[in-house]
């Protein structure tokens, strides 16, 4: 079998009838989120005594539960949904290791990940400044979860994949490398999200 010859939803349904070869083919097609990931955490990681194995084994526990209950209906492709997987488990790990405070999650996590490319936070990387920055705004806002749901009902289903791995942490790259797209169509994706979340906060404002 080569994963070459199969779709991932052919895959899938595959592994939900407990064929193992499948899960195989699909985790030799997206074994490289796993670098990915881990190497968005390695700094926090090493501090508190974790090595780069340990993370691995719960990478792969997070590779894992996104096979067991990846849905093709879902809004996400299985590459980003194996990616958001496994994030949460690395996330999770380092939490409950009891040692790693909020300041040190900031450098691996969301709106203050600096990027090496633009060596500014993701905050100011989507938005043309912080005063207006509407992803600051949101996380102030009381409704943030009525927020939300309107932003993704505003995106597309490939501009909401393409939030979710940004708002994940990760780089332009990583994500044009998870998609499958060039850098140049995630840049343009993120300035067609950010369009998008400014219109919704303008016309919050006006109500």
């Amino acid at each position: 079998m080569n994963y070459e010859e199969y779709s991932d939803g052919e895959l899938y349904s595959l592994i939900c009838e407990s064929d193992e070869d499948a899960k195989d083919l699909l985790f030799v097609k997206y074994k490289y989120i796993i670098d990915i990931v881990i190497k968005k955490y390695a700094f926090s990681a090493m501090k508190y005594g974790f090595e780069y194995k340990d993370l691995y084994q719960e990478a792969l526990v997070g590779f894992s539960d996104a096979l067991q209950s990846y849905q093709e209906d879902k809004n996400s492709s299985m590459a980003t949904f194996i990616t958001l997987c496994v994030d949460r488990r690395l996330q999770n790990t380092i939490r409950k290791a009891g040692r790693v405070k909020n300041k040190v999650l900031l450098e691996s996590l969301s709106l203050d990940h600096v990027y090496e490319e633009y060596n500014i936070p993701l905050r100011e990387v989507i938005s043309d400044n912080n005063l207006h920055d509407p992803l600051t705004n949101i996380t102030k806002d009381e409704e943030f979860d009525e927020l939300l749901e309107f932003i993704e009902k505003s995106l597309s289903s490939s501009e909401y994949e393409v939030y979710k791995l940004l708002i994940a942490g990760l780089s332009y790259n990583e994500i044009a490398k998870i998609l499958g797209k060039s850098p140049k169509q995630i840049d343009n994706a993120i300035q067609r999200i950010k369009n998008k979340v400014k219109e919704i906060l303008d016309n919050r404002e006006t109500i």
